[in-house]
């Protein structure tokens, strides 16, 4: 099915965009929030699927601390609705550019469906690629936990554990120690004679060697068995949720993140990136703020147009 929008009048047809933005997590339902304000026509496409799922609750958002994940999408998609965005559910499998005299696009969903658009915000987050570890997936929000700050607090002062199979590993420990005077750092990588330094100056134990899982009762290790830890901490290799944009030739940075500058703008006249798809350290208070940012200059780009 394609959704067409005919543009030759410089109008919008009944099913034509003037922005579609790819994702709904908080970028996307901010950007769209702030652009149906701006009285913009904006349909927002979604997996029904967020990163944050199984998290227990959203923190360090002013005003929202604590609310489950999928309550804050719920009001958010609400509020959109308010000011006529529409949802589309579906995954994006390509966007492509369409000849004209502005930026024009086709974004195109796996089941076939395309829409068009004058601009595009893609805020379609990332996907959190953990290491082969027995129990860490099972546990993935409950005992094994990623950022401190989101879920440090809940789990204060009790026996904590780290990990250590990434290079960012260490300092993750090192932050985590501030929740905890009882944290282990399981070294299953080899660890620097300046980490194992910083890390025993913070009075965080290491145990060397191979963890062979890790469940709710706590960390198998090849060299003390079972090492009890109420939740342990692993850093992820984050992977952008962004092929679909492999045909426009957007820019990217040495690490292969697509580039934007301070308004989220790609290197693709048209196409605006926000929240987690570009910037892996952004918690969804700043996620929200950057796809409220973005959908500012997008508005801007297209009264500027006209």
């Amino acid at each position: 099915m394609l959704v067409h929008m005919e543009r030759s009048d410089g109008g919008y047809g009944e099913d034509g965009y003037e922005v579609v933005v790819i994702g709904g997590g908080a970028a996307g339902l901010n950007a769209a929030l702030v652009l149906g304000r701006a009285r913009r026509r904006v349909a927002v496409v979604d997996s029904g699927q967020p990163r944050n799922a199984p998290a227990e609750g959203v923190h360090g958002f002013l005003s929202r601390d604590g609310v489950p994940p999928g309550e804050l999408l719920a009001i958010g998609r609400d509020e959109v609705a308010r000011y006529g965005g529409r949802f589309v559910p579906g995954r994006v499998a390509r966007l492509e550019q369409v000849a004209g005299d502005g930026p024009s696009f086709r974004v195109v969903l796996e089941d076939g469906t395309a829409l068009a658009a004058a601009r595009v915000v893609v805020a379609s987050g990332l996907r959190d690629e953990l290491p082969d570890v027995p129990g860490l997936r099972e546990g993935w929000g409950d005992y094994a936990l990623h950022c401190p700050y989101c879920h440090g607090y809940e789990v204060a002062d009790e026996p904590l554990g780290i990990l250590g199979t990434h290079e960012r590993s260490p300092h993750q420990a090192l932050l985590v120690r501030q929740w905890s005077s009882d944290v282990v750092f399981f070294a299953v990588r080899p660890l620097s004679d300046e980490d194992r330094a910083a890390l025993t100056k913070r009075d965080v134990r290491i145990v060397d060697g191979p963890v062979r899982a890790v469940t709710a009762a706590g960390v198998e290790t090849a060299a003390e068995g079972v090492v009890p830890r109420r939740a342990v901490f692993v850093a992820p290799e984050f992977l952008p949720r962004d092929g679909f944009l492999d045909g426009l030739g957007c820019e990217r940075d040495d690490a292969g993140w697509v580039r934007v500058d301070e308004w989220g703008a790609t290197s693709v006249p048209g196409v605006y990136a926000a929240g987690n798809v570009v910037d892996a350290m952004a918690q969804v208070v700043s996620a929200a703020a950057a796809g409220a940012k973005a959908a500012a200059a997008v508005n801007a780009d297209l009264v500027f147009q006209a």
